[in-house]
């Protein structure tokens, strides 16, 4: 008996995952990916497809490395979530008690927990700020710093696509007592223990010839301007530090993490997180607000108003019938992270699932979430046991 049957799945049905992900691929929706699917810590699948890049004719390889995109947010909320239970910070804490200039222009209430669940009332995009400062992690807490919040702090669900984490990753820099670079502290504290050893903030050397670029291969304009996507992944380099989505991963890697948070918060002995926590990030702290990220798609798509359904720093599967990346079949505690017309990983805890999913040629992000959608069912559906 192979793995997936040994691990209650109908072979045959799992294998439509790979024919609608080559259909796509041929019908250039996107351009390729790798995909990895676990149950209880069994890999059951675990494939790769299409085109790193598409214009040079370079394949997508096993242990592709891909631009994270916002999926890198989840390794920047775990290090803050591993320092509550160091007992150097508190979901409670004003971010200013640890970055006293963040306290400027009515932020001095700001909590770490709001940071978190994007209730924070941060820009939704960037500050005013030079394009090549992108990359520089103090000049971008800088301009956050010095700018007003957007709303007022606890009222609605304002998705924070760069400079909430940027905020969060320099709490953790000082913490640390500023003697590493952010960096190195995902490298130390993060990757190098979970054995994620193709992962990197920035472009690590070593990756950078096998790295797939950023491309919008579908060019209607949504949440993100296609070219604006693009320019984004140029301005990831050796140097650059986005702790959002600027970091390099492959599938492998993230299903290493996640299955890190599937079991519990810890992986091959290294602890990173406690059960307690685990709970309290799969728990809905947005009750009924939408999320502001989806606003534009109430014209655009026609898609009706839906609860945000963030958890601590995660999003969250949530009730009810709505556009959800981890799939409409998913247990309700579902939770995991979602990449600009890109990539997803998730963890049903309910069903003992880890997925993840990492790809170039990016997608428009509302028709991205419907593609992921329809991809994490058919892995549910091959479910039978």
């Amino acid at each position: 008996m192979d793995t997936a049957s040994a691990s209650g799945f109908d072979t045959g049905r799992l294998g439509r995952l790979s024919q609608t992900i080559e259909q796509d691929v041929a019908a250039e929706r996107y351009d390729g990916c790798e995909l990895v699917v676990g149950r209880g810590g069994t890999v059951v699948y675990h494939q790769h497809f299409g085109w790193a890049d598409r214009a040079a004719g370079r394949r997508v390889e096993k242990n592709q490395p891909f631009i994270t995109m916002s999926i890198g947010k989840q390794f920047v909320v775990a290090l803050v979530l591993n320092r509550i239970e160091r007992g150097a910070l508190a979901l409670t804490t004003p971010v200013a008690e640890v970055i006293p200039e963040f306290g400027a222009r009515g932020k001095a209430r700001i909590t770490i927990a709001q940071m978190l669940t994007h209730t924070a009332g941060m820009p939704a995009m960037l500050p005013p700020i030079p394009p090549e400062l992108v990359g520089n992690l103090e000049a971008v807490v800088a301009a956050t710093c010095a700018a007003l919040p957007e709303c007022l702090p606890g009222q609605r669900v304002n998705y924070s696509a760069i400079v909430a984490h940027a905020v969060l990753a320099e709490v953790v820099r000082r913490l640390d007592g500023r003697t590493r670079s952010f960096r190195q502290i995902v490298d130390e504290d993060l990757f190098k223990p979970l054995g994620m050893q193709h992962s990197s903030l920035g472009v690590r050397r070593d990756l950078a010839s096998r790295l797939a670029p950023v491309v919008a291969r579908d060019r209607r304009r949504g949440l993100f301007e296609p070219e604006m996507l693009e320019m984004f992944g140029g301005t990831i380099n050796e140097e650059s530090e986005i702790p959002a989505g600027g970091y390099v991963s492959t599938a492998a890697d993230v299903f290493r993490f996640a299955e890190m948070l599937r079991r519990g918060g810890a992986l091959d002995g290294v602890r990173i997180l406690s059960p307690p926590m685990l709970e309290l990030i799969q728990t809905n702290h947005t009750g009924d607000r939408p999320n502001s990220l989806w606003d534009y798609t109430y014209d655009m798509r026609g898609w009706e108003p839906f609860p945000a359904y963030l958890g601590l720093g995660f999003f969250l599967r949530g009730e009810g019938i709505h556009p959800t990346p981890f799939g409409t079949l998913a247990s309700p505690r579902t939770f995991g992270g979602l990449g600009a017309g890109s990539n997803v990983f998730w963890i049903d805890p309910v069903r003992d699932l880890s997925y993840a999913f990492l790809s170039s040629g990016l997608m428009e992000d509302s028709y991205s979430v419907e593609r992921h959608q329809r991809l994490s069912d058919l892995v549910f559906a091959a479910l039978v046991e």
